[in-house]
């Protein structure tokens, strides 16, 4: 019996510890190191299974000779143990033992050499029970399933709008790039509709899973790879979820997220916890916004263009825009050390990349900073709520950086003496105010810096 050919760089094992790191959210380099194998080959494994475990994860039942349990039979034979003696020591029946000596051993010299490794690749192989995927055999399914996804858009009249023309390149679209017109229906979309269109025939049936692994996962023969390009997303590639759950910025860590900030910022009652963001504008100006969350009182960050923007930025230069961390640690710190030390308690940001300095902001200030979750932006509500506010004055499209410091400055006290009906019907002004009386024992009223 001539060898079918060379065994693969790895185990059944390898894979199975690749594809659980790469659930947990590792990338296709990182789980190839947790696997023990190259970063080239973990990226082959995730590209030709399209970012989808080929196999189970399911452990492997006992009834079944493990390697380990082949490698002692390996070390046995070689000692020059009979088949009885090798099934008493690792616990088996003697037939299994044959069995296996006969079946997995190594046949490329002529001879019949028992090696753990090529018996456990001809095991792995054998067990394989190839399954012809459902869009494989079913074509009326198949050209359903392809036409919902792929088929051309049609103007009201019925005439054909075939749109862009997009040649596959195997990968994701690029950014602001025309992207290929189909019907676009989603895989879920598509299996549902089949219960409605065909409601009394079992054949015209195929959860969205099937049509997702039909896409991406290669040998399944059924649809094409670069009918990829008709899903919303426009992935070559499946993304793993814990993968997208563990995206965020390098210079932020569990400790500094929101679900850490203090009890008292989250029910409002001390003053001092302010949300921050930035509001963007034509040329990629900004305004920076800082609004405390139990007073509503807005301060508005002046952010000017450096000198040299519009011109060809230097590599690792600062962002001349404006905007960059620094800028705006600078800004944020002219501001809110101007307050009295219990308005500086917390500041929650998104996870732009313009707070990349908040360390250094936190020793200058001694403001705590929180980030809230990726694509959260909910979790800071009351400063979303008074950027939409901004935008009367700051409208989307316009040129934000004509507006100076005295220009927000006014447009801050606008809005800082406007009654609120979250204060009943005081001004962010007034409700600041009250609340350092309250404090110091004083009478006055809250300004804008």
């Amino acid at each position: 019996m001539r060898s079918p050919g060379r065994p693969t760089v790895a185990r059944r094992e390898d894979r199975q510890r690749f594809w659980q790191a790469v659930a947990q959210g590792r990338s296709s380099e990182d789980a190839a190191a947790v696997a023990g194998v190259s970063p080239v080959v973990g990226a082959r494994w995730f590209r030709e299974s399209g970012g989808m475990s080929p196999i189970s994860m399911a452990p492997l039942s006992g009834r079944y000779l493990s390697l380990a349990e082949r490698e002692e039979i390996a070390l046995l034979k070689a000692g020059r143990q009979g088949v009885r003696e090798i099934a008493r020591r690792i616990g088996r029946d003697p037939s299994t033992i044959s069995r296996e000596l006969r079946r997995n051993a190594a046949t490329r010299g002529g001879g019949l050499e028992y090696r753990a490794t090529t018996a456990q690749w001809h095991a792995d192989r054998r067990a394989k029970r190839p399954k012809t995927a459902k869009l494989a055999a079913n074509d009326r399914l198949r050209e359903y399933v392809q036409d919902r996804l792929a088929g051309t858009v049609t103007a009201p009249d019925g005439n054909p709008m075939p749109g862009p023309n997009v040649r596959w390149i195997g990968r994701r679209h690029g950014r602001r790039a025309d992207r290929r017109w189909g019907k676009a229906w989603s895989p879920e979309q598509i299996a549902n509709r089949l219960r409605v269109d065909y409601p009394d025939d079992a054949s015209m049936r195929i959860s969205h899973e099937a049509i997702y692994q039909a896409l991406y996962v290669q040998g399944r023969g059924a649809l094409r790879r670069e009918l990829t390009a008709c899903l919303r997303t426009g992935r070559a590639l499946r993304v793993p979820r814990a993968r997208t759950r563990g995206r965020g910025k390098k210079f932020i860590t569990p400790e500094i997220l929101i679900s850490q900030r203090p009890a008292e910022a989250e029910d409002r009652d001390a003053p001092g916890h302010w949300e921050g963001d930035l509001i963007l504008g034509l040329g990629s100006s900004a305004i920076g916004t800082l609004v405390e969350r139990t007073t509503r009182f807005t301060m508005l960050l002046h952010l000017p263009r450096l000198e040299g923007h519009g011109q060809p930025r230097i590599n690792n230069g600062p962002a001349l825009a404006g905007h960059g961390a620094q800028a705006v640690r600078d800004a944020i710190a002219a501001s809110i050390t101007s307050l009295p030390g219990q308005l500086r308690r917390s500041l929650t940001w998104d996870q732009g990349a313009e707070m990349a300095q908040h360390a250094r902001l936190r020793i200058d200030t001694g403001l705590q900073v929180f980030f809230c979750d990726p694509h959260s932006p909910w979790q800071r509500g009351t400063n979303e709520n008074t950027n939409g506010l901004l935008r009367q004055y700051f409208p989307k499209g316009t040129d934000l950086s004509k507006h100076s410091t005295d220009d927000l400055t006014a447009v801050a006290a606008t809005l800082n003496s406007r009654p609120r009906k979250t204060l009943h019907w005081k001004t962010p002004g007034e409700a600041l105010d009250e609340l350092l009386c309250v404090q110091s024992g004083s009478t006055g009223v809250a300004s804008t810096p």
